[in-house]
């Protein structure tokens, strides 16, 4: 699977969230907070992670950051391109 990230449109908690819900396709149980993200991004296989307008990012989009490297660094399986 790959996953294009757009980094404008992480702006706010909320929406950074839903979007990233939809984006990965996280179950419905998904807790909306970062660790439940790490946990999610380290059970995925066969994934890529593409961010685009980085220079558009929202304000969230560093702490989304922060969890996708961590992951990307912990699962084999989750590719980021641009770190990692």
């Amino acid at each position: 699977m790959r996953v294009i990230l757009d980094a404008g449109k992480m702006e706010n908690r909320e929406d950074t969230f839903a979007y990233l819900k939809e984006q990965f396709q996280l179950p419905e149980y998904f807790g909306n907070n970062l660790d439940a993200l790490y946990d999610c991004l380290t059970e995925l296989t066969d994934t890529v992670v593409v961010i685009e307008n980085e220079d558009q990012a929202g304000e969230w989009y560093k702490k989304v950051e922060r969890v996708l490297a961590d992951a990307c660094r912990e699962n084999p399986g989750l590719k980021c391109e641009n770190y990692a």
